[in-house]
């Protein structure tokens, strides 16, 4: 498929969805172009802090006049542990973003990434998505990963099988449905993983990510120490974790403006992760 293709379906996908909603109301992964990496250990940080949403009865349904029908993930084996670094030649690290988007903090990440050609993850929260979706759009268009970071952020652990699948899949189904593809990444709120979500993640075609480095961004630190907690955390292979949503995240924003230009001067290549074919 050709790329101006793809947009123009992206674009269709987000015009029918908004037309919708007005009637009725995300073992072995790659860096990119580098070697085979793989890295599982338990999850590190602390709690990504987040303010509540109101609860959401909106679901949405799949836009049958554009595209062909959602085909079945592709099921993948059963991970333990959740990916926290990857590994390959050359001085590589991967940029993740939680929560959003947040069109009072993505766009100016968007921005800045953009302005140095970089590409990062970002994992999303379904209910954020639905008023939010040309920025998932420009996510995708611009090169950026999405991955599914359920739909209201809660704790999976307290939750039964059939509450954690449907925070997941219903995540997944508004991602295929606002550009066109299914996420095939997940990461658990709080970095709190248990059993179900590993197997449902693996069901729906999602392999568990965590973080290396944590920038405390969440805890709303200062400026100064979410800088200091990436440069001083930077290494190869190193997943680093920040929010562009979830709470006042101007401080982020101000930070990656610094962090980012250090780490590329000081050699690092800010890439993203492929999986590879089976």
């Amino acid at each position: 498929m050709q790329k101006d293709h793809l947009f123009t379906r992206r674009r269709m996908l987000l015009a029918g969805a908004a037309a919708a909603g007005a009637a009725g109301t995300a073992g072995a992964i790659l860096a990119a172009g580098g070697e085979e990496t793989a890295g599982t250990a338990a999850p590190a940080g602390g709690p990504q802090a987040r303010q509540a949403l109101k609860p959401s009865a909106f679901r949405l349904q799949p836009l049958t006049g554009y595209g062909p029908p959602r085909a079945a993930p592709r099921k993948l084996k059963v991970r333990k542990e959740p990916i926290l670094q990857i590994s390959g030649r050359g001085r590589r690290m991967v940029l993740t973003f939680d929560d959003g988007p947040n069109p009072a903090y993505t766009p100016h990440i968007l921005d800045t990434l953009a302005k140095y050609d970089v590409r990062a993850m970002f994992f999303v929260c379904g209910e954020c998505v639905v008023d939010n979706r040309e920025l998932l759009v420009r996510m995708a268009d611009e090169g950026h990963v999405v991955g599914n970071h359920t739909w209201t952020h809660p704790l999976l652990t307290t939750m039964n099988r059939k509450e954690i699948r449907s925070e997941m899949e219903r995540t997944s189904d508004v991602i295929e449905d606002t550009y066109g593809d299914r996420p095939q990444w997940f990461r658990a709120p709080y970095g709190a993983w248990n059993r179900a979500a590993f197997q449902l993640g693996a069901e729906l075609g999602m392999e568990p990510m965590a973080w290396t480095v944590d920038t405390t961004d969440w805890e709303v630190p200062g400026t100064d120490t979410i800088i200091d907690r990436v440069e001083g955390g930077a290494a190869p292979g190193v997943v680093v974790l920040s929010h562009d949503a979830g709470g006042d995240r101007s401080q982020t924003v101000r930070a990656i403006r610094e962090w980012l230009p250090y780490l590329i001067d000081s050699g690092y290549h800010l890439t993203v992760p492929s999986r590879r074919p089976t």
